[in-house]
């Protein structure tokens, strides 16, 4: 018989502790997760999944629009708010049951309670008032979003927790900050019919991304009619009787019904006892991980968003599998990070892999850059003058691939195929020897012969 209680207690549900404990429960393992919220996480909850619903339905005013160019004739739209919220709160309730189905189904236990760490190898169940104990700990809590708690008026501010909530559509929203989160939101509140501003204290939107891609989403997302304020901030959001009043560093006043705050995440990682056991965080409160997950305490270990290596759910998944295999198959398991493909679902969308031209530029410094910017064939009967972007980056003193990046229409399901290739190190001869596929935007990867710029040390 055991000494411990569990042979992994997962603390947190999304969707790195919900594989983790899966898999490691077909190994064998004595399971349980704790959870205090929903089983599924942020991804799944109140992120990635209703999100792209929202973003599928803000699209369809554009449709309606291109539709005419077509011959169609669409006759008076509406939209209501309500049925959006309660059909995306049905999908988010059953994806929830899915996700609990599967975890019983492996003989996981489920907790619906915040478990915090109370002693080496001892969690304390808060919502049960009980302890139990574990052989193995893993910390899967995620990230929160962040607030800029010292402004005045800061609770009238709602986060990307709160948006998919609101009892009623905005007219007027002020999205603070230009990450990827703000920026689908802008596009999901311009789509539905709100007038929609962007506020961000930098120079250009979307930081961390290449060059090429910033600049040419702004232009877009402006044309749609998003009005973006760069090198400004919030200074102040009064309310009154007639909604919010925004007053911005700048000394702009901007009119709202709702100010989003999407300024970043940072872990999610106070109250849950590490500094107790005397587990290693850094400044943000990220918990620090070895190559293989595990934390300087060796029972306990943090995968996803709460080490904040890369805070993507697919990697936290692969993280959560990694562990699994590590600790209860025999299978020491790490995480490749490298050429992660990603899609953000701006509108036009974006799907990148690989480096930006800046950071390829300082890794192998000769490049050669070719891009690709024109009107997909759907635009031109549809009298649309919006732009689709492609940009594929080589060394060029090896011929690798060694980015890719995409901004139009699919672009995300894109970037996952050539995720793909490029992660198997395609060159530029391999993507000159493919054959296009006709009539496609995608074909543009495959027919750029002559360089845009060629870059030398």
């Amino acid at each position: 018989m055991s000494e411990f209680d569990y042979d992994l207690f997962v603390i947190g549900a999304g969707s790195g502790g919900v594989r983790a404990a899966r898999m490691a429960a077909t190994y064998g393992a004595k399971v349980a997760v704790a959870e205090e919220y929903r089983v599924g996480g942020t991804c799944v909850i109140r992120g990635c999944v209703p999100k792209k619903l929202m973003v599928y339905a803000s699209k369809f005013a554009h449709e309606f629009e291109d539709a005419a160019g077509f011959g169609w004739t669409v006759g008076e739209t509406s939209f209501d708010w309500k049925t959006l919220i309660e059909r995306k709160d049905a999908e988010i309730t059953r994806l929830n049951g899915l996700y609990i189905k599967n975890l019983e189904r492996h003989d996981v236990e489920v907790i619906q309670s915040r478990a915090e760490i109370q002693a080496p190898h001892r969690i304390w169940l808060a919502g049960e008032e009980r302890h139990v104990t574990a052989k193995y700990i893993l910390v899967a809590t995620g990230g929160r979003p962040n607030m800029p708690m010292d402004l005045s008026g800061v609770e009238n501010l709602i986060t990307s927790n709160e948006v998919f909530n609101l009892d009623k559509m905005p007219e007027r929203v002020v999205v603070v900050g230009a990450g990827y989160i703000a920026l689908e939101f802008a596009g999901i509140f311009n789509g539905l019919g709100a007038e929609t501003t962007v506020l961000y204290r930098g120079e250009e939107i979307l930081r961390g991304f290449d060059d090429d891609v910033r600049a040419t989403l702004h232009e877009e997302m402006e044309n749609r009619g998003v009005q973006i304020l760069t090198h400004d901030n919030l200074a102040s959001v009064e309310r009154h009787d007639e909604g919010l009043t925004v007053t911005t560093t700048s000394g702009r006043t901007l009119q709202a019904d709702q100010v989003l705050c999407a300024i970043g995440r940072s872990p999610y990682t106070t109250g849950l006892g590490l500094e107790t056991v005397g587990v290693d965080l850094a400044s943000n409160g990220a918990v620090k991980v070895d190559e293989y997950n595990r934390t300087n305490i060796d029972h306990i270990f943090a995968v996803g968003d709460v080490t904040d290596r890369v805070n993507l759910t697919p990697v936290a998944i692969r993280e959560g599998a990694a562990l699994a295999e590590t600790l209860f198959n025999d299978n020491p398991t790490t995480t490749d990070y490298d050429n992660i493909a990603t899609a953000v679902f701006t509108q036009p969308e974006i799907g990148t892999v690989g480096l930006t031209e800046a950071e390829a530029v300082k890794v192998y410094g000769n490049l050669d850059v070719y891009v690709a910017k024109f009107r997909p064939m759907k635009n031109t009967l549809a009298g649309n003058d919006e732009k689709m972007l492609m940009k594929v980056i080589v060394a060029a003193d090896s011929d690798k691939v060694v980015g890719c990046h995409i901004l139009g229409p699919d672009a995300g399901e894109m970037s996952q195929l050539l995720g793909i290739a490029i992660k198997m190190g395609a060159t530029k001869a391999d993507f000159d020897a493919t054959v296009a596929v006709h009539p496609t935007a995608a074909e543009e990867l495959v027919t750029m012969k002559e360089p845009t710029r060629r870059l030398r040390k």
